[in-house]
């Protein structure tokens, strides 16, 4: 029997640091629309659904292919709802609607370098795990790091590896914050994606970019537009 995919993406419209950043143009269309193309494309999901609660983020959503069942909970809309809360509040809706999926991937609306294939790979990777998280490699050894105290001088946040060469410093990963994907069973069973059986998948720094604030938003664009040049 095939598995049964939902694509989640999150899209609540009460952004602070980047006003209505869900639906702000990005590179010539609203930002959302490359995760929904990417989760459409994939060919994976038997549904790509959009979580939010605004009436304007969901008509760019359905324009886009994706649906909007119904909206978002007050309470799951506000600064301090997780990530795993949202997730809960849909899972739970399409099961009171009669629907259950085995397996499921949270993107978010904000990953305009996201692609099929890597949204494939990922849901491919859920038969060897229960979880996959997208990371990326530091840069610069965080084992290496500073810190200013409270005087403004500088510090070694972790001085025993002051002397230590970086090539010498076991490799640390951050997030990607691109997107998550799950067994539905095991996320309701830890109510989490965080489960013990979780694989990266490992990104390259050009396939990925914080946007939280306008000057990152700058330099996706630009990193977008040097990533597909070729195709112009």
């Amino acid at each position: 029997m095939n598995q049964k995919n939902i694509a989640i993406i999150t899209a609540r419209g009460g952004s602070k640091r980047i006003p209505r950043k869900n639906i702000r143009d990005f590179c010539g269309k609203p930002i959302i629309c490359y995760s929904i193309e990417a989760a459409k494309e994939a060919g994976i999901f038997e549904e790509v659904m959009v979580s939010t609660d605004d009436a304007e983020i969901a008509e760019v959503a359905k324009s886009a292919g994706a649906r909007v069942p119904f909206f978002r909970s007050l309470e799951n809309a506000g600064d301090y709802a997780s990530t795993d809360d949202v997730i809960m509040e849909v899972l739970k809706a399409y099961q009171a609607m009669g629907r259950q999926f085995d397996a499921f991937c949270c993107i978010y609306p904000t990953a305009p370098f996201l692609s099929a294939q890597r949204l494939r790979g990922a849901m491919e990777l859920l038969g060897q795990a229960d979880s996959v998280m997208p990371v990326v490699p530091f840069s610069y050894p965080p084992q290496r790091g500073l810190v200013i105290n409270s005087s403004g001088f500088v510090e070694r946040e972790f001085p025993q590896y002051a002397a230590a060469r970086s090539q010498d410093l076991p490799q640390i990963y951050h997030d990607c914050g691109q997107f998550y994907a799950c067994r539905t069973d095991a996320f309701f069973k830890a109510g989490t994606t965080d489960v013990e059986k979780l694989l990266p998948l490992v990104l390259d720094e050009l396939e990925v970019q914080d946007i939280d604030t306008p000057e990152d938003w700058t330099l996706a664009e630009m990193k977008y537009r040097l990533l597909h040049s070729q195709d112009a």
